[in-house]
């Protein structure tokens, strides 16, 4: 295996996080459920995820700025865009597989 600096391993890592974003922000067909489902976390998951690593960094950032950085844009506009009402099958996946934390 190749032996990464941890700044080699730092830069990898945020390159691959930025690309995870643009991909999402450019397959807005994929429902958030969708992923949940599927994957066990979301665009609001990882929006979560960035706003407590700013926190764990000493920088406060509320929700609906880490939605932004995420989603390219205010949460409230993606959603009016692209996201459609949850089918049944949907809902009952998602009682199914949501994280129990």
């Amino acid at each position: 295996m190749t032996e990464l600096s941890k700044e080699q391993q730092t830069e990898f890592e945020a390159a691959a996080f930025r690309r995870l974003v643009r991909h999402l922000r450019e397959r807005t067909d994929v429902q958030n459920i969708d992923l949940m489902n599927l994957a066990g976390f979301c665009r609001n998951c990882l929006s979560n995820w960035y706003r407590d690593a700013a926190s764990e960094a000493g920088v406060p950032l509320d929700k609906e700025s880490s939605r932004e950085i995420i989603y390219g844009m205010p949460y409230e506009e993606w959603r009016d865009r692209y996201q459609r009402d949850a089918t049944d099958a949907q809902k009952t996946a998602f009682e199914t597989n949501r994280p129990k934390e």
